[in-house]
């Protein structure tokens, strides 16, 4: 039946296209999703599932109760995009001023209504429920999957599984990765008060903006010196602001950043000594230092059975010389969070492709990715869903 509901899935194809461009030329912000979820939600009306609207704020879950008795499985998509202009140069650019989807979360949407579709069609030869969570605001901290786990998204839940499409990576492959994927992300504010003055009188003032220099040079050091270097650690001040003209020394300037890791101990130091190095050269210096930490989402850790699952499918779907072992990533997915409730694996699935100017970066105004991607990840999850339902009871069979 697993080939009966590839059939299905790519019989519709035409249709999640259109639904993909749609959501791509209306995009959403995070947690201000209004128009998505609806959309979402009355598709998976329609093929009849139990749908469940305003899950933990914005988010849509839909169950599809196989007619034989087995497990649950959950699938995972998010659907919010991001503060950036839309530079392309395609019909189904973004309407949206200064909004567009440029991390492939359209993509993601489209792949698992299609994989809903498909999979209502051939729910007699379901052993188990498959429960569909469509995500609001994975984008921003706090995130969405939280407050969808708080709400009960999760309850009865076995095994969950999600995928990202990645222009990095060439549409028709697949990465998997077993244990650590994906690092953890927080982020930090520094408050510097100086004493402003002219810029021809430093001796005048307390500069701030001299100070921050002092502290974005000696956070550098932390991952050297600080932290086990076989323990990855990213540590970015990204932002400075305060200075208000060429000849003034302003009152105090803002740092602020973000630190990426994988373990609670490099994480945990990283705090530490941020904060350490940020006192003690105010401190040095009689300036007043202030400073705020946010932890973001935790490290994304795949379960290493349902990762080499993952590998196994994907061997199928695309061919055992297209999939590989993902490199460890410094980027952040909330996905974690329910990876921290429930067994399941994270994957990445192609979506590069040079002959439509499907090359440029996630965040970048010109992304964009082959939609072939939604075909592929949509078998992914078919198949993942047949397979682990057999292996609750190897007599299943097909």
């Amino acid at each position: 039946m697993e080939s009966v509901a590839y059939i299905e899935l790519e019989s519709k194809f035409e249709d999640l296209v259109n639904i993909r461009r749609d959501l791509h030329m209306y995009p959403e912000l995070s947690f201000k999703e209004e128009r998505t979820p609806m959309i979402i939600a009355n598709f998976l009306s329609e093929c009849g599932l139990e749908v469940r609207t305003g899950v933990g704020g914005k988010g849509v879950t839909a169950l599809l109760r196989g007619e034989k008795p087995g497990k649950t499985v959950a699938l995972r998509a998010d659907f919010d995009a991001l503060p950036i202009q839309d530079e392309k140069a395609v019909p189904y650019k973004s309407k949206i001023p200064g909004i567009m989807h440029a991390c492939g979360h359209d993509i993601h949407t489209a792949s698992l209504l299609g994989t809903a579709y498909a999979l209502s069609k051939v729910k007699e030869h379901l052993h188990g429920n498959v429960l569909f969570i469509h995500q609001f605001a994975e984008e921003v901290i706090p995130g969405g999957a939280k407050a969808m786990i708080a709400d009960g998204c999760l309850n009865d839940v076995d095994v969950i599984y999600g995928a990202h499409v990645s222009s990095a990576l060439p549409v028709g492959q697949v990465h998997f990765k077993e244990k650590f994927m994906m690092a953890a992300g927080d982020k930090f504010k520094i408050l510097i008060k100086g004493k402003g003055g002219h810029g021809s009188m430093p001796h005048l003032a307390v500069d701030p903006v001299f100070i921050g220099s002092q502290i974005v040079m000696n956070i550098q050091q932390i991952t050297s010196s600080r932290i086990n270097t076989t323990d990855p650690t990213v540590i970015t001040v990204c932002s400075f602001e305060g200075s208000s003209s060429y000849n003034i020394i302003p009152d105090q300037v803002i740092l602020s950043g973000t630190v990426r890791t994988f373990s609670e101990e490099a994480r945990d130091l990283a705090k530490k000594h941020i904060s350490k190095i940020a006192e003690a050269v105010c401190s040095s210096a009689e300036a007043v230092c202030e400073m705020t930490y946010e932890y973001g989402y935790p490290s994304v850790w795949n379960n290493p059975e349902e990762a080499n699952r993952v590998k196994r499918i994907a061997e199928m779907v695309v061919g055992k010389e297209n999939v590989s072992e993902g490199p460890l990533l410094m980027a952040m997915e909330d996905f974690s969070y329910y990876l921290k409730e429930k067994p399941g694996a994270f994957f990445n699935v192609g979506g590069m492709n040079s002959d439509i100017q499907a090359v440029y970066p996630h965040h970048h105004p010109k992304f964009d990715v082959d939609e072939l991607s939604i075909l592929l990840t949509g078998k992914m999850f078919i198949s993942l869903v047949f397979n682990y339902f057999n292996s609750q009871d190897p007599k299943i069979g097909d």
